[in-house]
């Protein structure tokens, strides 16, 4: 047994009911907090990148990671929602007088991963299937066996790796600053000790829903009870002239940036096709990597579709700052060179010279396998209803899923990993029939140099931005308003009044359009306690 000691943390009557603080014990961090009369301790960090709980925001019993809105229940440390994967170790706390006490190991754990039945084929004869290793199908296999499940689980996937974290590709691996090994979320042994079987490097051809059925490309078959599908998306390449030379590059999976990366050390000039946010990272990434960056967009200003153009503008001229060179409003034409690109030619007739080039242009979901479902003649997306059930025992989620969007009752398509995340552990529960409807708030967050954007909810059209804050000093609130109502907002150096917000949508309790425009708020007060 490992031996504990019991530790003052705080004096009880200097508590209020709402208030939480990280507070040092040795060379370990804990996090306390007062939820209602009663105190809770749990560790300090956020399980997904190490962000310091305390610089979130507390409501009722839920803390919110101020980076990147992972969830946990302090009452026992429990994950409520991801990005993280595992919970908070949690601690006893008692009061003696006025002294809180809490009783922690000598090594104080940072994480806490949830416990885990095994398979069990003599109590459930079952087989659930899960299609994809992304955000969602990763979420969604740990949600089956923390909730009971002792059926057997096969999660496949057409690429040879383990499940691994997307949003680093061009942020902190294209930077350099990650290795490849470094982007895997679980081990191999987590997978075994936990009954969950990899098909891995299995390219699937069809769905056949009537027969619950899986086809593979060696003409392997495999039936299903249950079927989640999380197959995600694929970058788009750009046809034109020259695109199939050398050092022309899309950036979604690990294998891309490793090439590009490659290719980096004996590169000096690159052009980014495309303004979107797998663009603009990657151009940000590049610069760090002290390479000459032209973009080249057909949009007047990055971004604007999604951001706005005070926004974009703003996004656009800290680019600047840092030496991109932009070509808005152009589109690319032509690549051309010997055996490998070498010039991008513009519809303008300009001629860009470069040693690579990265096409971001958007991404379109892998669904062309399914039999029996039918798909969205735009995207060719997986309408799903509010418990993201595609067909009789088949879900959906992530970027191939168009939900019923709880805020609006629209239905809509969103390619976020965090989303993905949540709609993986949704439809997990509903494979087990808990019939939950999928009601949570999109969030996303995007890093550019030294700028972090948050961004949570979701507005594809808009009457009017409010912006509080100062969009030149890098520190504001953007809010997305229609027919007098927010839909989304999106922040720069005010994480913790992101998060507010994130949890007031939630909660169905954001103040009127009046009071927003009117003046500053304090977010974090309006929280529940």
């Amino acid at each position: 047994m490992m031996k504990e000691r019991e530790v003052v943390v705080a004096k009880a009557n200097d508590w209020r009911a709402g208030q939480m603080q990280q507070i040092s014990i040795d060379d370990s961090e804990i996090l306390l907090a007062k939820i209602g009369d009663k105190f809770y301790a749990t560790s300090a960090y956020c399980t997904h990148y190490g962000a310091p709980l305390a610089k979130g925001v507390l409501c009722e019993h839920r803390v919110v990671c101020p980076w990147h809105n992972a969830c946990f229940d302090l009452t026992n440390g429990d994950l409520a929602e991801p990005p993280a994967l595992d919970s908070l170790p949690s601690f006893p706390v008692r009061i003696d007088g006025d002294d809180v006490i809490i009783r922690v190991p000598e090594t104080i754990p940072d994480s806490r991963e949830e416990a885990i039945v095994k398979s069990e084929s003599d109590i459930d004869s079952r087989v659930f299937i899960v299609i994809g290793a992304g955000a969602a199908g990763t979420i969604a296999v740990e949600t089956l066996r923390h909730n009971g499940y002792q059926g057997a689980i096969k999660m496949i996937s057409d690429e040879e790796k383990l499940p691994y974290d997307r949003t680093k590709l061009s942020k902190a691996y294209l930077q350099g600053g990650a290795d490849e090994d470094s982007l895997a979320l679980r081990s191999c042994e987590f997978y075994d000790d936990n009954d969950i079987e990899l098909l891995f490097g299995k390219a699937v051809t069809k769905v056949d829903v009537s027969q619950k059925s899986i086809s593979f490309e060696d003409d392997s078959t495999l039936n299903y009870d249950s079927l989640l599908l999380a197959t995600g998306a694929k970058a788009n390449k750009l046809d034109v002239s020259g695109s199939d030379l050398d050092n022309i590059f899309t950036l979604h999976v690990s294998q891309d940036t490793t090439e590009i990366l490659n290719k980096v050390e004996s590169a000096k000039k690159a052009v980014v096709i495309g303004s979107s946010f797998i663009g603009m990272e990657a151009a940000s990434s590049l610069r760090k990597q002290g390479l000459e960056v032209t973009v080249v967009s057909p949009d007047a200003v990055p971004f604007a579709k999604i951001l706005g153009e005070d926004v974009g503008k703003m996004f656009r001229q800290l680019h600047e700052d840092n030496g991109v060179k932009f070509y808005l409003e152009n589109k690319a034409t032509e690549f051309s060179g010997n055996g490998k690109v070498e010039t991008v030619v513009l519809d303008s007739g300009d001629r860009i010279e470069t040693d690579l080039v990265i096409v971001g242009i958007g991404v379109k979901p892998v669904t062309d396998y399914l039999e029996g479902i039918e798909l969205n003649e735009k995207d060719r997306s997986v309408s799903v209803n509010e418990y993201l059930e595609a067909a009789p025992d088949v879900y959906a989620a992530g970027d191939i899923a168009r939900f019923p969007y709880a805020a609006t009752g629209e239905p809509t398509r969103i390619e976020h990993w965090r989303l993905a995340a949540q709609h993986g552990r949704i439809a997990a529960l509903n494979m087990l029939d808990e019939k939950i409807k999928f009601t949570h708030v999109p969030f996303f967050w995007s890093g550019q140099y030294d700028l972090k954007l948050r961004y949570a909810g979701h507005a594809e059209k808009w009457d009017e931005i409010i912006i509080n804050g100062d969009l030149n000093a890098k520190e504001f609130l953007a809010f997305y308003v229609k027919d007098s109502k927010v839909l989304a907002v999106a922040g720069c150096g005010r994480d913790k009044d992101v998060a507010a917000i994130t949890e007031l949508m939630r909660l169905e309790k954001m103040p009127e359009i009046k009071s927003i425009r009117d003046g500053v708020l304090d977010w974090v007060a309006k929280l529940p306690a």
